[in-house]
């Protein structure tokens, strides 16, 4: 599978990667299944595995920290990315949600996540949300701090427009690696909003979060859309989704969609979105049907 690599050099990931927000949502969170669906991620060249802090109530990570326990091998074998920033109500007493990036939290936030996750570095630390009461200047000093000290191997955000993350660059010598946002078929604002444009005039590597529209894409909320996805899924002989995530993977901006299940057969699926043939006709196809109007 394709890597991408991360600006300031040392850290690749998987064109896909493997979204673990819903792992605490299986009937089964054994340390043995967790296993079998990084496997199942393994065998198709799916390295990268995506967390925060917040996942599962706040107890996500420990649900891969125990399989990681459980078969140490695992953690040569993948990047886990994690994030930091969101502080839902009852956390640390908070009565209201809000975020927090301040120094002391976002140091506080990743050695947590480093004891659940039963590892001493992870390999990219992004900020989950802008947070418009940011010290830029402490916040970019932490993140600095914090690759220094080898607690994360690179630092980026999540959900940033270009503005935010402009400000926080400026305060900082290390380069921010990545940007994840929603972006899919259903969501594709940053297409024609500049939030795309900035991060390829910047070559900041793209991750995409909820590329299938959280499901959305298959439940005819546009039926126009829905019928395209159908008839290009039979013609490569694949499910819609793969279709969906082909639409994401054919962008020059060489997107990283997170693809976030529990079922192991869908796991080990997720690689045929790469096979799919998607030329710029079938591109605009999908576009103009997602739009609900002709292109401009």
């Amino acid at each position: 599978m394709e890597r991408i690599d991360l600006p300031g050099g040392g850290v690749s990931l998987s064109r896909i990667v493997y979204g673990m927000w819903r792992l605490g949502d299986d009937a089964d969170t054994s340390p043995a299944l967790v296993q079998r669906k990084i496997e199942a991620c393994l065998a198709q060249g799916i390295t990268t595995m995506d967390h925060a802090d917040i996942y599962g109530g706040g107890t996500g990570q420990t649900l891969l920290g125990a399989a990681l326990r459980a078969a140490p091998d695992l953690r040569q074998r993948i990047e886990l990315v994690t994030k930091c920033g969101i502080v839902p109500p009852g956390r640390n007493g908070a009565q209201v949600k809000h975020y927090d990036t301040s120094p002391a939290y976002i140091r506080a936030s990743l050695e947590q996540s480093l004891r659940d996750l039963a590892v001493e570095q992870v390999d990219l630390l992004l900020i989950h949300r802008p947070d418009p009461m940011m010290d830029a200047d402490a916040t970019g000093a932490v993140l600095d701090q914090l690759v220094a000290e080898g607690k994360t191997r690179a630092v980026g955000v999540s959900n940033f427009r270009p503005w935010d993350m402009s400000l926080l660059q400026s305060r900082m010598e290390q380069p921010l690696s990545a940007n994840q946002i929603e972006l899919s078929l259903l969501a594709h604002e940053p297409f024609e909003n500049g939030d795309l444009a900035f991060l390829m005039e910047r070559r900041i590597p793209v991750m995409a979060w909820s590329p299938l529209g959280g499901g959305s894409l298959f439940a005819s909320v546009r039926p126009e859309l829905t019928a395209m996805l159908k008839d290009l899924a039979e013609r490569e002989g694949v499910d819609m989704g793969a279709v969906a995530l082909a639409w994401l993977l054919a962008h020059p901006a060489r997107i990283m969609p997170v693809v976030g299940t529990n079922n192991l057969d869908r796991i080990a699926q997720a690689h045929q979105a790469l096979a799919v043939r998607m030329d710029r006709q079938d591109w605009f196809a999908l576009y103009q049907a997602a739009l609900g109007r002709d292109v401009p």
